[in-house]
């Protein structure tokens, strides 16, 4: 169970969603109880017949960026910057940031980049996997271009052309409507799926929703490596637990009720945060938790996740949750139905 074979399947490419559904919640749910191993069918919008009275749902309320760009070289080349740090500061002069970079020959060091706007990107470093360290500089720094003309980092199965004409919809739908503190590279997919009208439904079932902070970053989706699963290196991402947050899942866990995690990065904030009696403390700090099989879930009761790529850490953890034979039926009976995978595709229900 620790070999990264073992996390291999095939997928129809047909079966990737391109789009989001029409309506956030409109998107179907597959609800699997790992216990009884058995699976069933429903919409999203019908997850307040599944929650009960007095369960708390954890969402991350993290903002994606708009931090993908396209720029020239000095030779005149097309390159595609993935800016991958995002600093709270709003600071004008030059900065540097890590970066995935795209092109049709690797960047050298000392080169130069042009963007729009006027802003300039000297290459610093150039690194493993695509990661280069470049310093911006010029009118308004990088964090005013990002603003301007940035686009959604949209993972790479996700095909737009570089004059992306469903740039709006994607500025609005691979975002949350939880999201309020800027700093991911990535959408914590599972809670793309909450519409206002979902949260009040909820509500009135009497279910608690309460957020925390997971700044999604490159390690997340960084590829695996390593043969041994248990060896791959995630990288680190900030998070944050605020009193409030802590004090409801506290109470939750006093009267017995299930604390349901809205997405694996709210898992792996809880579970890093997790303390040897239970309890979620408040603060800030960061992860580099990768769940395996045989890891021991103090934090949460249930997990509502998507579909995850083959291969990937984000598959590591589900299997870990509800035990890999299980993900591979479920994954199975999803691809036998038709559902759609990844960051735009449908949902799980892990109970």
């Amino acid at each position: 169970m620790f070999e990264l074979k073992d996390y291999d399947y095939e997928l129809p490419p047909d079966l990737i969603a391109q789009f989001p559904a029409p309506k956030r919640d409109d998107s179907r749910l597959l609800v699997v109880d790992r216990q009884r191993r058995s699976f069933f069918e429903r919409h999203f919008f019908d997850l307040p017949t599944l929650m009960r009275r007095g369960d708390l749902l954890v969402v991350n309320d993290t903002k994606v960026v708009p931090a993908r760009l396209f720029g020239r070289k000095e030779s005149g080349g097309r390159v595609e910057v993935v800016v991958l740090e995002h600093l709270d500061s709003g600071e004008n002069g030059p900065s540097m940031r890590r970066c995935l970079v795209r092109s049709s020959k690797r960047p050298k060091k000392g080169g130069l980049l042009l963007f729009d706007l006027g802003v300039l990107g000297r290459v610093q470093d150039v690194l493993d996997d695509g990661l280069v360290d470049i310093t911006f500089s010029g009118n308004g720094g990088i964090n005013s271009l990002l603003e301007q003309k940035g686009y959604m980092p949209l993972p790479p199965y996700i095909k737009r052309r570089d004059d992306n004409p469903y740039s709006q919809l994607d500025r609005e739908r691979y975002q949350t409507i939880f999201s309020e503190r800027k700093g991911a590279v990535a959408a914590p997919t599972a809670g793309l799926h909450f519409t206002r009208e979902l949260i009040k439904a909820l509500r009135h079932r009497g279910v608690l929703i309460v957020p925390l902070t997971l700044h999604v970053g490159y390690g997340t989706f960084r590829p695996v490596r390593t043969r041994d699963i248990r060896r791959h290196d995630i990288g680190e991402e900030y998070y944050r637990i605020d009193p409030q947050t802590a004090e409801a899942i506290g109470r939750t866990r006093r009267k017995g009720m299930r604390v349901v995690a809205v997405g694996t990065t709210v898992v792996r904030a809880l579970e890093t945060a997790v303390g040897p009696d239970g309890s979620i403390p408040p603060g800030e700090g960061t992860t580099n938790l990768v769940v395996t099989p045989g890891f021991s879930f103090r934090a949460v009761d249930a997990i509502i996740t998507n579909f995850h790529l083959p291969k990937s850490s984000l598959l590591f953890l589900v299997s870990a949750f509800a035990g890999l034979d299980v993900i591979k039926d479920a994954y199975r009976l999803a691809i036998d139905r038709r559902f759609k995978f990844y960051s735009y595709g449908d949902a799980m229900l892990l109970l």
